[in-house]
């Protein structure tokens, strides 16, 4: 099954952002399994973690150096994920991106027990930022075990992990830009990283602009209320406002990002209200012995205590 979060447009850094929301889901040639026990769980195998599963890529990738894309996958994972203490228990063995000319950049959840975590991407040709952009949000949902065939989002609390997971990939290419321009994967590119970081910037600032259009999102509780503690689906503009939140969370709290990995390990998954889906997701953190920062602050935040 494929589940399609959002798509990013194509357009050259500068030319603004085009973000289409999107949450159609496409059935795949298999049946869907009736409920989550007749999904196939894959084992897990020790030693092997997102950060050092290999990467494969797959689908039309046009006129581009196939490993010049995989260079700069692997280089936005490494951006995500280097220093991270991975703490699920759900981690693949294999990372397939696979790139699509049309459709939204996605996770494909399969139910056939893989052990592998397939992203789909709609990027242009070349599009390196773009490429890093959508993939590491992609990433973010494997993090947060959305991999597994039964990890289809839903609920009302489905969104903040739209915001969380954003919020991740803003991150990794903040840390991607100022690499690249330090030493960079190319030779004689160090000039792209401020191309990236410009990227990011203009992500930031359509972001803060849409959290004053709602009235601002520095009270995240009095923002909630105005909503009617209702945010919908997906990566809507809500959800996006509320990323910025979060970014600042994984930017000030060094360890605050490995409790993504302790995300959606209960029944229900997001389908739960927010309070209990927070206190869910502590429960896991101190399950698998992560650190708490980031539910805990969302928690004070939102519900305040």
């Amino acid at each position: 099954m494929k589940i399609s979060r959002r798509t990013l447009g194509a357009g050259a850094v500068g030319a603004g952002l085009n973000v289409a929301l999107s949450r159609a889901l496409f059935a795949q040639a298999a049946p869907e399994p009736s409920s989550p026990r007749n999904i196939l769980t894959p084992p897990i195998v020790p030693g092997v973690t997102l950060q050092s599963a290999p990467v494969e890529l797959a689908g039309d990738w046009g006129a581009m150096i196939p490993q010049s894309a995989k260079t700069v996958v692997e280089r936005m994972r490494l951006s995500c994920l280097d220093g991270v203490r991975l703490v699920s228990d759900r981690q693949p063995t294999r990372l397939r991106v696979d790139r699509h000319t049309s459709g939204s950049p996605a996770v494909w959840l399969h139910p056939d027990g893989s052990t592998t975590a397939w992203v789909i991407v709609d990027v242009g040709e070349r599009a390196w930022i773009q490429l890093a952009y959508q993939f590491g949000h992609e990433l973010g949902h494997v993090m947060a075990n959305s991999w597994l065939a039964h990890a289809k989002p839903t609920g009302p609390s489905e969104w903040l992990e739209e915001s969380i997971v954003e919020a991740f990939s803003l991150r990794g290419l903040g840390r991607l830009g100022r690499s690249w321009k330090a030493n960079p994967p190319f030779p004689n590119d160090q000039a792209y990283g401020d191309a990236i970081l410009a990227y990011r910037a203009d992500i930031v600032q359509a972001y803060t602009r849409l959290a004053a259009e709602q009235g601002g999102a520095q009270d995240l509780k009095a923002w909630l209320a105005r909503r009617g503690g209702k945010i919908g689906t997906g990566l809507n503009p809500f959800a996006r406002a509320v990323s910025l939140s979060v970014l600042e969370t994984l930017e000030r709290t060094a360890d605050s990002i490995e409790a993504i990995g302790a995300l959606n390990r209960w029944p229900g998954r997001g389908n739960l209200q927010l309070a209990d889906y927070l206190g869910q997701w502590e429960a896991s953190c101190k399950e698998l012995g992560a650190s708490p920062a980031l539910p805990v602050q969302l928690r004070k935040a939102f519900i305040g205590a």
